[in-house]
């Protein structure tokens, strides 16, 4: 059956802060995350099909977070449960502003055991879009099961969306890090990348630059996304360049899952309008749709469960 997007990757538990118990200790919320079913919820919202790849351990948190996808209405036909290790657990804390910083519980996690041998050449193939990110390539073998899925999609002709989604404790070393981004990009015909993760890959202050300093290495990707929280986000295309201002709230709550939620609205314009030279205005009404929906998912704790409505996001762009 023929998918809209499928996405491969991380499926773990967000423990996000939600107040302080009667003995005065952190109180947890187990939150399903993670950055490609986060994308997915987004556009499953949408009214999009979309099937997930990737790898969860049989314990209560893998059986959450299975149940969480039937519940969305995510494909589970590429999702495997490992006996053996654990479900991967991050713990996010919150900062006044709504950042966020992690710690994880991967050494190792079920997610970074998948296996080409439990890839769906099928599921990938009959894709319109096949959507991933970095940390999937963190270590085998789970960065073999990546590659061979990114071969799939390629060889099938399906677009290929690459979201690298830095998260430094997870790497070795940064030169590691930037070496396996490096080839994610090499696959990738549409890149949505933040304004600190362009600065870091590229060297560059401007993100012009560093635009033009990845083309210049990747010139197949065609179309670049560059998300700078507060400041909007901008779309290049060759010779071309549109930003969109965002839609800042006086209710932030925390930032998780606004990069999906903004990179699920950008697929979703591509899925409707092709990936093409888009025009001016085109870029524009794309951005402003991901930017709001982004807002929205700001004001929300967690991201997967609690993704806007095209009704909502469309209601906060009426008032612009």
């Amino acid at each position: 059956m023929k998918k809209d997007v499928v996405a491969l990757g991380e499926l773990l538990i967000d423990f996000t802060d939600n107040g302080v118990s009667t003995q005065g200790n952190p109180v947890m919320e187990a939150n399903p995350g993670g950055a490609p079913c986060n994308v997915l919820a987004m556009l499953t919202k949408l009214g999009r099909s979309t099937a997930f790849i990737g790898k969860v351990g049989n314990d209560i948190f893998g059986k959450q977070l299975s149940d969480s996808l039937k519940e969305l209405g995510i494909g589970t036909e590429g999702l495997v449960m490992d006996e053996k290790i654990h479900t991967t657990l991050a713990f996010v804390h919150t900062f006044p502003d709504g950042d966020r910083d992690f710690s994880f519980y991967r050494n190792p996690g079920a997610d970074m055991m998948l296996r080409e041998d439990e890839i769906s050449e099928e599921l990938i193939s009959n894709a319109r879009i096949f959507h991933f990110g970095s940390l999937s390539m963190t270590s085998d073998p789970a960065k073999t099961a990546t590659l061979k899925a990114l071969d799939i999609a390629k060889k099938s002709g399906v677009i290929i969306s690459f979201d690298p989604n830095l998260r430094e404790p997870l790497w070795e070393s940064l030169s590691d890090a930037k070496r396996e981004i490096g080839l994610g990009m090499e696959y990738a015909d549409i890149l949505k990348i933040s304004d600190n993760e362009i600065i870091w890959f590229t060297g560059e202050d401007e993100f012009d630059a560093g635009v033009e300093k990845i083309w210049a290495e990747y010139p197949d990707i065609k179309m670049i996304l560059v998300s700078m929280g507060r400041d909007g986000s901008s779309c290049y295309q060759r010779g071309r360049k549109v930003t969109a201002m965002p839609f800042l709230q006086e209710n932030t709550v925390e930032t998780t899952g606004a990069g999906d939620t903004f990179a699920a609205g950008v697929l979703n314009y591509v899925l409707e309008n092709g990936l093409r030279e888009y025009s001016e205005s085109e870029m524009k009404e794309m951005l402003s749709f991901a930017n709001a929906a982004a807002s929205i998912i700001t004001t929300r704790k967690g991201a997967l469960r609690v993704m806007p409505s095209k009704q909502e996001v469309e209601s906060l762009l009426a008032l612009q």
